[in-house]
């Protein structure tokens, strides 16, 4: 499974030659539609419909899991302190991944560090 953060759901949302390769390789993986953590939406939306058409189109490709539920939340804590850096959300979007799955990601270092304490996940940098 894949799981997205805001920064590789703002590449991907454009409308550039290189978010479409990026896009028709991970359809291929069989992996498709990613899951996006509801508290990604923080990070990657404005909040003015205008600005947002793009990024908005581009979730309706995703599934958006709502719910964060305590297990979760408390493993997304335990990540987080582990690394010793990264954000609450970012901390999610890990813990979502577990076990198995890829980050798909922008922040490198802050993903990274937090999935080198996660259970299998892997990262996929755009």
């Amino acid at each position: 499974m894949y799981v997205l953060d805001s920064g590789a759901i703002t590449m991907l949302a454009e409308r550039s030659t290189r978010a479409a390769a990026i896009l028709a390789v991970l359809r291929v993986e069989d992996e498709w539609p990613p899951v996006v953590p509801s508290a990604v939406l923080v990070e990657c939306l404005i909040g003015k419909p205008d600005l947002d058409a793009r990024t908005n189109q581009f979730l309706k490709t995703c599934d958006v899991e709502p719910r964060l539920a305590e297990g979760q939340a408390r493993r997304a804590a335990k990540l987080r302190t582990a690394a010793g850096r990264g954000s609450a959300v970012d901390a999610i979007v890990v813990a979502m991944a577990e076990p198995g799955g890829t980050v798909v990601t922008g922040d490198t270092a802050d993903i990274s560090a937090l999935a080198a304490n996660a259970i299998g996940v892997e990262t996929l940098t755009i």
